[in-house]
């Protein structure tokens, strides 16, 4: 793996937690599931003008299939982390979500029939030791109104490996930019409903705001897809760690978050147990 290979999939981790810093700044001030709608609508727009540019094969049966029945999960995994940032420090939520290589995994072996051998086991182990070194505090009281937050996150997790099962069927034989407008546009579709019962007036300012989240959520999106056509998963799934540099920063800036100490120390446990499975 070259160093360009490495700074894109770096770049590409780095718009994508940007993109979630200010979507949970939306969140603090716009209802919940019209935040959430936004973000998907404005990154549909964006992802279909990708698509106009790039003029991609027609999808054939099986990829409509497939990406349309992601779409419910796309929803559910987005809705769940978006709930976990807007009420945990932005490192904790990120951190939380690490934990899905291990559930890809566990999946794997139970979907797929893929071997689950020794290591799988001991990275599972890993994973969920740090996850009760992160959430001790809360479970204690220490920290309040957070539970539902944690709870929130794992979902998130584990939805992310179903929806990760899911793409592995269809990644190899559909182009990036038909993928990205399906898991935008689908999700803007399924929320738009709700979100007219819930819309609130905004400024140009606001959708400005979240014309911003959606362009950086399909421009992650996609160079990060590209980073992965050129080197293996297991080489650059470290990379997908430097989130947490990126969520402490910003949440530290943006939104004077400082993270319990516990929250790194659950990290360390998390990421060994995930780079065990990764490079299995």
């Amino acid at each position: 793996m070259n160093a360009a290979v490495a700074f894109r999939a770096a770049f590409g981790i780095a718009l994508l937690t940007v993109m979630d810093a200010v979507v949970k700044g939306q969140i603090h001030h716009h209802p919940f599931i019209v935040a959430l709608f936004m973000r998907f609508a404005m990154g549909g727009l964006c992802a279909l003008a990708v698509l106009a540019i790039a003029r991609p094969a027609r999808p054939m049966r099986e990829s409509l299939i497939g990406n349309t029945a992601r779409v419910p999960l796309v929803v559910l995994t987005a809705g769940s982390f978006f709930y976990s940032i807007s009420v945990l420090p932005l490192a904790e939520a990120l951190t939380l979500s690490f934990l899905a290589p291990v559930f890809v995994a566990l999946l794997g072996g139970l979907l797929l029939k893929e071997k689950i051998d020794r290591r799988i086991l001991q990275a599972l182990g890993f994973g969920l030791a740090g996850m009760l070194v992160m959430v001790w505090p809360r479970l204690q009281g220490h920290v309040s109104g957070a539970g539902l937050g944690v709870a929130a996150a794992l979902f998130s997790a584990v939805s992310y490996a179903f929806n990760l099962i899911m793409l592995r069927r269809i990644a190899v034989r559909e182009h990036p930019t038909v993928i990205v407008a399906f898991q935008t546009v689908g999700p803007a579709l399924c929320l738009a409903v709700p979100a007219w019962y819930a819309f609130v007036p905004m400024s140009l300012g606001d959708l400005a705001i979240y014309l911003l989240a959606g362009a950086l959520g399909v421009a992650g999106h996609l160079t990060l897809t590209s980073a992965y056509a050129r080197a293996a998963a297991s080489r650059l799934a470290p990379i997908e760690y430097t989130a947490l540099v990126w969520a402490s920063l910003l949440g530290f800036f943006l939104f004077d978050e400082v993270p319990l100490y516990t929250t790194y120390l659950g990290a360390l446990l998390i990421v060994a147990g995930a780079v065990a499975v990764s490079r299995r």
